[in-house]
């Protein structure tokens, strides 16, 4: 293992499920808007959909469902180009989904990464999927100098292996110059938790709607999300009487839990 560093110096964070509940309310109407658009009559349904993000990208998760569906194109590559075409389109409707509706914060998190702003702990996204969705959601949230919160950015494309492979966060841990042990990972997948943990990342798992009752193993703490302090393993202590009040996950919580770094599973 990595020795220990001076602290926890920057807050790594995933996107679809973590920032935001993008997978339920963004991406999977998106795909269903490419399949109707491309003149298909497939639909995935919310729970084909949670089954389908074990699949990591959202072009793999077509092919995989094609091959698994024994539907679309025979010949490989000719898969490969209509995923290839539906993902585009699937790209752009999310965009408009994002910039027109609109998808919150989950609960907690924007209150946590002003926190970090506010105490010189470096922000970083490290997520697999594509960088233009990346983009039209940290714009819709944060206006269109999203862009100054995080000092570094790792998307899809910049990475040969998707998570639940390392490299995307050994890729952010290069360009910040950090220890993997001076950073903190907020997952809310298996495969995420599972990537941070291969580039020896403590990960902080706060489950989103499709991984309810996942199953995470090793993590440094585990719960059902930002907004509350109840609910999480190992639990937190009393805050003191000025922090706390609004009953969220603080910067001081994650900041407990890096210094102790226990390891915790879940088996729901």
């Amino acid at each position: 293992m990595t020795q220990h560093g001076s602290g926890l110096k920057a807050l790594l964070w995933d996107v679809d499920g973590t920032l935001a509940e993008t997978e339920r309310d963004g991406h999977l109407p998106a795909f269903n808007q490419a399949f109707e658009a491309g003149g298909l009559d497939w639909r995935w349904t919310s729970a084909q959909y949670g089954a389908l993000l074990r699949t990591t990208g959202g072009r793999e998760r077509i092919l995989h469902d094609m091959v698994a569906q024994r539907r679309g194109p025979a010949l490989a590559a000719e898969r490969e180009a209509l995923a290839r075409q539906l993902h585009c389109v699937k790209n752009l409707r999310y965009a408009q989904i994002v910039e027109g509706a609109g998808l919150p914060w989950r609960a907690g998190v924007h209150a946590l990464l002003l926190e970090c702003r506010e105490n010189g702990v470096r922000l970083a996204i490290v997520t697999t999927t594509s960088r233009v969705n990346v983009q039209a959601l940290l714009r819709a949230l944060l206006g269109q100098d999203w862009a100054q919160w995080f000092a570094v950015l790792v998307c899809g494309e910049d990475v040969t292996r998707k998570k639940p492979d390392p490299e995307a966060y050994q890729r952010a841990l290069r360009e910040l110059r950090i220890s993997p042990l001076e950073a903190l990972a907020i997952e809310d997948s298996p495969g995420g938790a599972a990537a941070a943990r291969a580039a020896e990342v403590p990960v902080v798992v706060a489950r989103s709607s499709y991984f309810v009752d996942a199953v995470f193993e090793r993590v440094t703490a585990i719960g059902p999300g930002l907004h509350t302090r109840q609910g999480w393993r190992p639990p937190l202590p009393t805050p003191p009487d000025k922090a706390g009040d609004d009953g969220r996950v603080s910067l001081a919580d994650l900041m407990h839990w890096h210094a102790t770094m226990d390891i915790v599973s879940d088996h729901r």
